[in-house]
């Protein structure tokens, strides 16, 4: 025996092919020729792979321990004559990868979809069930899936016999180099639909419309999206479906509106009602109401409602509701209503009211600039 392949990667005669796997990617990742370019480590890179491809094969290391050497002239191995068939380990070796063997299968997990649902504020407040229609891939009935017209089948594909992948031997200045692509008969899925189902074409989903009820929980907003599992695209192959997501658009309410869980809304009244005082019937969320208008009350001042706002989305509780005051003061008055307030502003001291002024508001720009001079 001219080679003892054993001592050439440094393993027992005993060893398992575990132990002769390890030992080869060991040694593959000292001598590849792109790490150590010396022609004598490539002699060595050249022998390594003949023994790890006579040690790894069953049928070669029985010949082998036999007595016979399947990697000399006339054995059908050997780098130079047998090939590069060991190239997925030295990949192995270098990127704790392997590519994947074997024939890819035609059923897939299917998208995920999503569709946008209009509700109102009070709908968002407070939860609500709706009923929508989708429009998804759904699998195939006549077909159930498999792509096939009903009566036949896929059958293996004669090119890569299943296998799903076609080899070609190149040369290379380590020799014959052995390279596997995708079948192009098969797409590397190892079979082909000579008949495909009349209703999907092959691909074992149909388009189709149908009926979902979907729980929308009390203090979603806008852009708030919903979950559910399973009911998006049927995946090719009759594959397991993705997920439908329903995103939440909230129409604009007359009255309020939304900030977070607070509801903001502005009463307009009449100054004397301002200075009198008075109460406002308002149509909350939770029926109608009375805002209490004290007397003396400004324009811009907010009248809170605590508690009458959005229902929180995560946790218990709700916002507020908070009601803006605007005074109005008329325009124009009658003769009568001109004297009645000349003579209360007579009877207050105010017929020729000097007023206070102050400063005006700085905006952002202003502010930075001052504090960035030491004003």
């Amino acid at each position: 025996m001219a080679t003892d392949y054993y001592a050439v990667l440094g393993v027992q005669r005993d060893a398992s092919q575990d132990e002769i796997k390890k030992a080869f990617r060991r040694l593959a990742r000292e001598l590849h020729p792109d790490v150590n370019p010396d022609p004598k480590t490539q002699e060595r890179f050249k022998e390594i792979n003949t023994a790890y491809e006579v040690l790894s094969d069953p049928q070669k290391k029985q010949m082998y321990d036999l007595g016979g050497d399947p990697a000399g002239p006339g054995g059908g191995a050997g780098f130079g004559a047998g090939g590069f068939g060991n190239f997925s380990d030295i990949m192995d070796a270098f990127f704790g990868t392997t590519a994947q063997r074997g024939p890819r299968s035609r059923t897939r997990r299917g998208q995920d979809a999503m569709i946008r649902l209009e509700i109102t504020l009070e709908e968002a407040a407070f939860g609500t069930t709706k009923e929508i229609q989708v429009d998804t891939a759904t699998v195939c009935g006549t077909c159930s899936g498999e792509g096939a017209a009903p009566g036949t089948s896929a059958q293996t594909c004669d090119m890569c016999r299943g296998r799903g992948e076609v080899s070609q031997v190149t040369r290379s200045f380590l020799g014959q180099v052995m390279t596997s692509r995708p079948c192009p008969q098969c797409q590397g899925f190892g079979t082909v639909v000579p008949t495909p189902c009349p209703e999907c074409a092959g691909d074992g989903r149909i388009r189709s419309r149908r009926s979902l009820t979907v729980k929308i929980p009390a203090g979603v907003d806008n852009g708030t999206r919903i979950q559910l599992a399973g009911e998006g695209e049927v995946g090719p192959g009759g594959g397991p479906a993705g997920d439908l997501y329903v995103e939440i658009r909230e129409t604009p309410h007359p009255v309020f509106q939304r900030r977070g869980d607070d509801l903001h809304c502005t009463v307009t009244i009449p100054m004397t009602a301002a200075a009198l005082g008075t109460k406002c019937p308002l149509e909350t969320l939770d029926g109608v109401e009375d805002v209490d208008i004290r007397p003396g009350t400004q324009s811009g001042q907010s009248i809170p409602l605590h508690g009458r706002g959005v229902t929180h989305l995560r946790g218990s509780g709700r916002g507020d509701l908070i009601v803006h005051v605007e005074v109005q003061t008329p325009g124009k008055l009658e003769p009568e209503q001109e004297e009645l307030l000349r003579k209360l502003a007579k009877l207050r001291g105010e017929e020729r009211p000097t007023g206070q002024f102050q400063p005006g508001q700085q905006g952002l720009f202003s502010r930075l600039k001052d504090a960035w001079s030491g004003r």
